[in-house]
């Protein structure tokens, strides 16, 4: 093993070391802060590129104005791939697949394929974005809160774009920046094992992150929330859900309507291994857009970081004319998404001593230019790889940023699958709008606006 080896296993398995360290993470130094405006990237990504070029340096982004209250184009839609992986060619490439992948390449030999594009690192942020990140590198640390590991001293930015542990890369992705206000309207669809297609929402939603508004929100601790409403099938139209998310998962807090009772319920676990209402009850609430919520069950161990093919610019999501035409039998339809190299952070995740959950261990790959978890793997009780998550990232350059929008699961074991926040065949896709007034996301707003 030479040199850089060395020193390359050394620091994986120093990072891996102070994963497993108790909450008391320090900020770092100002130089190492110093970083984030030179070698690395304003939220914490390599500049550079890689060293034969197939992943690009970052200079910057895609960021333009407009575009943001209607339909988004792709901007690659002219361009051809470099070649495709498939079950045939794909230990040529193992050392730059997930084990989700590898698995869907040999579950589905005649029908998944990766159609590889080339790379480009289009994620940016505004620059008061940057700005707190910046801040927030040399203040953040994490406290123990009633609930575990929480952020402190920091808003409106990634809290620890220079990681050392674990957990810290998971808040990242759980602060990612996604915008600050927004609305949608999404399809939902369940795929049994026999390759039939069954909507379970269509819904409108809209969204806000209190951490990335100007005044930081209420200061309470809520950093996510959502208001949807379910306007089909028609026997779930009318239904709607309310959610909370707060840096302390005890204060956070999901309410849902059902037209039926005309009341509004507090649901009493909503966290973890619980099916989500906002998905017909198909998908946990922890499996959302990868992975979502408390993280207080699990250790996370920081593995360290490689390179991967993973979805990215994923913005043929958005042109096809129907949902349906993303729906392939089994799984998306291989020409519709687009794959490129890229940098992760590869997470562990294992159940805790005394903790329960049906999935008692994950792996996780987070893109390093957003901190968004963009693929995943969960293991059950037998320790069978059951379910590949995924997420379907895609280029907004009027926001500007890079978001994971359209998500779902394979799972290995039924066949079954799922697909969440469909845009195909919609008049709008991601509508950035004006904040809007905290009591919006309340239960007494669900209560005033249902259908009965």
């Amino acid at each position: 093993m030479n040199l850089r080896h060395r020193l390359s296993a050394l620091s994986f398995a120093l990072m891996g070391a102070l994963s497993l360290a108790g909450p008391a993470q320090a900020a770092v130094s100002a130089a190492e802060a110093d970083t984030l405006k030179t070698t690395l990237t304003p939220l914490g990504g390599e500049r550079a590129g890689n060293a034969d070029g197939s992943i690009p340096a970052w200079n910057g982004g895609l960021a333009q104005a407009g575009g943001g209250e209607g339909k988004r184009s792709d901007p690659f839609g002219s361009e051809k791939p470099l070649f495709t992986i498939s079950a045939q060619n794909m230990a040529q490439y193992a050392d730059k697949l997930s084990e989700g992948t590898k698995a869907m390449l040999k579950k589905y030999p005649d029908s998944y394929r990766l159609n590889v594009y080339p790379t480009h690192r289009t994620a940016a942020a505004p620059q008061a974005v940057y700005d707190a990140t910046y801040a927030n590198a040399t203040r953040a640390r994490l406290v123990e809160g009633s609930a575990g590991a929480m952020p402190e001293n920091a808003q409106g930015g990634i809290p620890f774009p220079i990681p050392k542990a674990g957990v810290e890369v998971m808040w990242n992705h759980l602060l990612r920046w996604r915008g600050a206000s927004w609305h949608a309207n999404f399809t939902q669809y369940l795929t049994t094992a026999d390759g039939k297609h069954v909507l379970t929402n269509d819904s409108r939603a809209d969204m806000q992150m209190p951490w990335y508004l100007p005044d930081g929100g209420k200061q309470d601790g809520t950093f996510w929330t959502i208001r949807m409403i379910n306007d089909g099938p028609p026997l779930r139209a009318g239904e709607a859900i309310t959610g909370r998310e707060n840096l302390n998962a005890d204060n956070a807090g999901v309410w849902t309507y059902l037209p039926g009772q005309r009341r509004v319920r507090r649901l009493p676990n909503a966290c973890c291994d619980t099916p989500t209402p906002a998905t017909a009850g198909v998908m946990s609430f922890d499996e959302l857009y990868v992975f979502n919520g408390r993280l207080d069950r699990f250790d996370w161990k920081l593995v360290g970081k490689k390179e991967l093919y993973i979805p990215y610019n994923a913005n043929k999501v958005f042109t096809v004319a129907n949902p349906t035409d993303l729906l392939a039998d089994h799984h998306l339809d291989p020409a519709d998404l687009r794959w490129e190299l890229h940098r992760v952070w590869v997470v562990e995740a294992t159940l805790k001593s005394g903790k329960r959950h049906v999935m008692p261990r994950s792996t996780y790959y987070l893109d390093e230019d957003t901190w968004a978890a963009v693929l995943g793997e969960r293991y059950d009780a037998q320790n069978q790889l059951a379910k590949a998550l995924w997420t379907t990232p895609v280029v907004l350059p009027d926001l500007p940023g890079v978001v994971t929008l359209t998500n779902g699961f394979y799972d290995l074991l039924s066949g079954a699958w799922f697909t969440g926040d469909i845009f195909a065949g919609k008049s709008e896709q991601y509508r950035v709008v004006n904040a809007y007034k905290d009591s919006v996301f309340t239960p007494d707003a669900l209560a005033g606006e249902g259908v009965r």
